[in-house]
């Protein structure tokens, strides 16, 4: 094994500077902390009656805290479908215009006192989630020394990235999909080890980016890479790449992470490496140093990259009390812009200030 130091040396950390099948079944996970006594499952949109149809829980058989419940819906229902789970206190957890195609598991959190009998809800409330009454944070633009990477969100209100993006930080900022500024609040959860952080920041509600459950990964499999390189460079939109699994281990048999071809660049770091069906496969975390590797070898190394994989990533987030979102890749796979749509929904730009 090489030293420690001369594996650093050969690693440059970015820093800066296809659906499913319609018809096939999908899970929907309780995650409300109280039983749940109803749960509606219906085609989006619902119509002018805002009709949730029939119960599809047993009137002896609620939905427990943790539970799930497999939904088979027809074959001619299409994606998109609304969820709401009735809770034996009385509230409801909604979501609502929610891609089944796309993710398999669908878990309902927050929830809420319905609105008075017979009014509807908002015409715009399947689109788009109610605005955050959370402050924002915008940059400083004073700050002395600024460094900038990328992250996604694992669950309502964290984030997961690097741990390298985020050390020394004296203030963290990061720029929502919906273009909101949001503060991380301290203290931020990290494994040296693997290069993650998790990341409290309270006013993102999600969606949250699932992780791949199966099969298992192979080299060749198609890979998108998704984040914003060379901030200030480069457009301040999000970038995609495609690529490919080179191999099943990162530098010097580091079993932790994959070897990708999906061009990276500084910035990069902490964003989502995504397969093609648009779940999580890895957090992307280097690029090998090919000045450095040719200094030694006298060849240019030529688009060497590494991610975190994402079974090791879901290991450090279900010890830090989270229990992240999974979904099988099966089915079509999608095209690079489709799972670029997907990743976009759920992926940050994030600003160190120090």
């Amino acid at each position: 094994m090489p030293h420690p130091f001369r594996l650093a040396l050969l690693l440059l950390l970015l820093l800066p500077g296809a659906a499913l099948a319609q018809g096939q079944p999908f899970h929907v996970v309780n995650r409300t902390g109280v039983p749940a006594k109803e749960l509606n499952a219906v085609r989006t949109p619902r119509g002018a009656a805002s009709d949730w149809g029939r119960n599809l829980l047993s009137p002896d058989r609620p939905l427990a805290p943790g539970g799930g419940f497999r939904v088979n819906p027809a074959e001619a229902a299409g994606c998109r479908f609304d969820l709401r789970l009735v809770l034996e206190d009385g509230r409801e957890a909604m979501l609502q215009n929610q891609d089944i195609c796309a993710n398999r598991e669908l878990a309902l959190e927050a929830a809420s006192r319905p609105l008075p009998s017979g009014k509807p809800a908002p015409a715009t409330a399947a689109v788009v989630p109610p605005p955050s009454n959370v402050p924002q944070q915008r940059p400083n633009q004073n700050a002395r020394n600024v460094s900038t990477g990328s992250g996604f969100l694992v669950a309502p209100d964290r984030v997961l990235t690097n741990q390298h993006v985020v050390n020394g930080c004296d203030r963290i900022v990061m720029r929502a999909p919906d273009g909101r500024w949001l503060a991380a609040v301290p203290p931020a959860r990290v494994d040296n080890d693997l290069d993650l952080a998790l990341l409290a920041v309270p006013g993102l509600p999600g969606p949250a980016l699932p992780f791949r459950s199966g099969p298992a990964v192979r080299r060749g499999d198609g890979v998108v890479a998704y984040g914003f390189p060379l901030a200030g460079l480069l457009s301040s939109d999000a970038k995609l790449t495609r690529g490919e699994v080179n191999g099943l281990a990162g530098l010097a048999d580091n079993r932790n992470q994959y070897q990708i071809s999906a061009e990276v660049q500084p910035g990069n770091s902490g964003g989502p490496l995504l397969d093609m069906h648009g779940n999580i496969l890895g957090v992307v975390v280097s690029k090998l140093n090919a000045q450095r590797i040719a200094r030694v070898t006298g060849d240019i190394a030529q688009n060497i990259n590494f991610a975190v994989k994402g079974e090791a990533a879901q290991v450090f987030l279900r010890r830090a009390g989270l229990n992240p979102q999974v979904a099988e890749s099966s089915g079509p796979e999608r095209g690079a812009a489709d799972v670029g749509e997907i990743a976009n929904r759920s992926t940050l730009f994030i600003r160190c200030e120090k």
